[in-house]
């Protein structure tokens, strides 16, 4: 071998070492860093942005276990899927106590949602105003999660028989949503069912 081709070959090692580790090596490694920094910088962001929030929330442990205590609050007033006929039994007993006379009860499929199921029941009753007031009272009263939706009220004339109502009588018809729980929550397993 000449001492040229010696040379070149020498001069090309030293080129092409320098170039693969720049390929090899630091190009990938100044990818991680550039990476990185966008990274920091997200996370500082986000930082910045949580301090802002921690300014207006003085204490946020007392604030979060707040928040369980009623989540753990709303899910202990749905029944399990057994004791609805119990609340629908309470329901038509405050009807009842009111005088209202219950014309029909159509069940619509219930509807599922997170942690709970929806049980619509379309009620057409019939009373005086004033025993349909307190009915709305005594409802709202339940210790239960109870939701009244579509309500038509009307005056009545005439009631299903053909005879007339006495004055002041309405019939109204609405959705009551009854929510009911289709297993123990988390968060309710502990709690006591009425």
């Amino acid at each position: 071998m000449t001492p040229r081709v010696r040379q070149a070959i020498f001069v090309t090692a030293l080129i092409a070492i320098p170039l693969a580790a720049w390929f090899v090596v630091f190009a990938p490694r100044n990818a991680q860093m550039h990476a990185a920094m966008d990274d920091i910088k997200t996370r500082q962001t986000q930082l910045a942005r949580l301090a802002i929030v921690l300014e207006d929330v003085p204490d946020l442990e007392s604030a979060v276990e707040r928040g369980s205590q009623l989540i753990e609050d709303i899910e202990a007033k749905l029944p399990r899927r057994q004791h609805v006929e119990g609340v629908l039994e309470q329901i038509w007993q405050m009807a009842r106590r009111e005088q209202l006379t219950v014309r029909s009860v159509k069940t619509r499929s219930p509807q599922r949602h997170a942690v709970y199921m929806e049980l619509p029941l379309e009620v057409d009753m019939a009373g005086t105003f004033e025993g349909f007031y307190e009915f709305l009272q005594s409802l709202e009263r339940l210790p239960r999660v109870t939701r009244m939706s579509d309500l038509a009220l009307k005056s009545a004339g005439t009631d299903p028989s053909g005879s007339m109502m006495a004055p002041g009588s309405v019939t109204a018809r609405f959705v009551l949503r009854i929510y009911f729980a289709d297993a123990v929550p988390a968060l309710a397993a502990n709690t006591e069912v009425y």
